[in-house]
């Protein structure tokens, strides 16, 4: 558009289609996991301005310790959706600015959720504990590891995955069958 060009009127079809599709990323979730993905992107958008630039990143990256570099910051920008060209030029949006939306983090979290093979994630992540590979792992030591690493658990949630019928009374997590269970009753979800 030129300052004194008039816009053009989509036809119907097409503003009903463009009203349309933001919200197909929204029906991926649930609207309890919505909320929680956009408290996440509220956290890495420092200036709540709603677009997530290589500001924002950086500070970010600066809060948490970790000093990343101008490509890592790059890579992360230009995984946006509609923008996996790795010319420069063709990762700005309309506006002239590098940036990731609300609906489009919501979109990058569906792709990556949706690769996530949980039945191959699940057994690499307890693998690690597992130093002798006979399938399972030391309570104390997985209790140890939720409550004080990565995303921790409180002592409830710990209690509730590590007690029942997966730990025997030697102290031992039988992770192999546990992932099995989750995989029967996922497939029996599926089919429902």
């Amino acid at each position: 558009l030129t300052p004194n060009s008039t816009p053009t009127k989509l036809p119907k079809s097409q503003r009903s289609r463009q009203r349309r599709e933001p919200s197909g990323v929204f029906s991926l979730f649930q609207p309890n996991q919505v909320q929680l993905f956009r408290e996440a992107f509220s956290l890495v958008d420092h200036d709540a301005d709603g677009v997530v630039t290589e500001q924002d990143l950086k500070h970010i990256f600066a809060s948490l310790g970790i000093s990343a570099s101008k490509q890592r910051i790059d890579d992360l920008l230009s995984d946006r959706p509609g923008t996996h060209s790795r010319n420069p030029s063709a990762e700005f949006d309309s506006a002239g600015d590098r940036g990731i939306t609300f609906p489009m983090f919501l979109t990058m979290m569906g792709e990556h959720l949706y690769d996530f093979d949980t039945e191959q994630e699940l057994l690499g992540a307890f693998e690690c504990f597992d130093e002798n590979d006979s399938g399972f792992v030391k309570v104390d030591e997985m209790k140890k590891w939720l409550s004080e690493s990565g995303e921790r658990m409180d002592k409830s949630e710990i209690d509730k995955l590590l007690k029942g019928p997966f730990t025997d009374r030697q102290g031992n997590f039988n992770y192999r069958e546990w992932v099995k269970v989750l995989r029967i009753n996922a497939d029996n979800e599926e089919q429902d």
